[in-house]
């Protein structure tokens, strides 16, 4: 079987760049992995006949299914963190309700999901993470760029579509800041690990209450440093197209900057929250009740004119909350 050149003579990290999901393979496959200044060619014709007979498989068949594995996933992988588009079209609540849903996303938007606890905010952010295609218990259905995905495409896009950030990050890592953030990079195939590192801790300082530096252990963060770092990580480093940040206004971090930060990076912003402010500043609201969405509002310009006020509210109260950490006086004046 003749290989095309195009796949076996560029370099694993070439490929991985552009196909992301081409690392599994070799998990999978039981083989080892190869460098990424490796090419398939090299590759595949250095492995050791006991390797290939741990394995059960010929060089000749493990090259065959490698190629048929970029040709399966390789048109899809690339859109799973590059989509033009995200469209969810309404499924139904528990009652069996219909939602009245068709919403479609482009990179930057911010959408608001505000409910009570239980309310069906979680189940929607599944659907959009999984590519829904009416097969979910809400019946939803979700497009990437348009177009529905067919198993290979949600394959390629599972687990990297949605970045998470929940209330509490917990590191089991006992890294220092940079060393994890370098290695973080490196798993990107940035070209600078370091200078990335240091743009990441710099952007989470400007959101953290109080700065950490980069030698400070993860299991030494604070709370709000956690939350300001993997904020800043995502924004930076992350290849996910899609957000959810859970709460941030119990992050104890600079929730402007936040948002402003994760949109300016190219992302869809989904936050759930119970913070006006940020309910506000989203162009778009979800509101759900009893597991579906009942309701989808745009920001009135009354409402505009409300932001404003909180926002200004929300800049005294932050003086304020400085002041009372730094053991000054607390004053509501300039």
């Amino acid at each position: 079987m003749t290989e095309p050149a195009a796949l076996m003579d560029r370099t694993f990290g070439d490929l991985w760049r552009e196909m992301p999901p081409g690392r599994d393979f070799f998990t999978v496959q039981g083989l080892p992995a190869p460098t990424a200044g490796q090419t398939p060619a090299d590759y595949f014709a250095g492995l050791a006949p006991n390797v290939l007979e741990d394995v059960g498989t010929t060089r000749e068949a493990i090259i065959g299914q490698f190629a048929r594995f970029f040709e399966t996933i390789g048109r899809y992988a690339a859109t799973a963190s590059g989509i033009v588009s995200l469209t969810v079209r309404g499924g139904h609540d528990k009652a069996g309700r219909a939602e009245t849903l068709d919403l479609t996303l482009v990179p930057g938007d911010v959408v608001a999901l505000v409910g009570p606890t239980g309310s069906g905010k979680s189940r929607f952010l599944a659907d959009i993470e999984w590519l829904a295609c009416g097969d979910t218990p809400t019946g939803r259905t979700v497009l990437l760029d348009g177009q529905a995905a067919d198993p290979a495409r949600r394959l390629a896009a599972s687990g990297r579509l949605v970045a998470q950030l929940s209330q509490n990050m917990n590191f089991v890592m006992d890294l220092p800041v940079d060393e994890f953030l370098r290695a973080h990079a490196a798993s990107r195939l940035l070209p600078d690990a370091t200078l990335a590192a240091e743009q990441v801790v710099r952007l989470a300082n400007e959101l953290a209450g109080e700065p950490f530096s980069p030698q400070t252990p993860l299991t030494a963060l604070s709370g709000g440093q956690s939350r300001a770092l993997m904020i800043a990580d995502v924004a930076r480093l992350c290849a996910s197209p899609v957000v959810l940040v859970d709460e941030i206004e119990n992050a104890g971090v600079d929730r402007r900057r936040a948002v402003s930060l994760l949109t300016g990076s190219g992302k869809i912003v989904l936050l759930a929250t119970h913070d006006p402010m940020l309910g506000l500043l989203a162009r778009r609201r979800l509101v759900f009740a009893g597991g579906g969405v009942a309701a989808v509002l745009e920001t009135s310009p009354a409402e505009a004119s409300a932001l404003a006020e909180l926002t200004a509210m929300d800049v005294r109260l932050t003086r304020a909350r400085d002041a009372l950490r730094q053991g000054r006086p607390v004053t509501l004046t300039e």
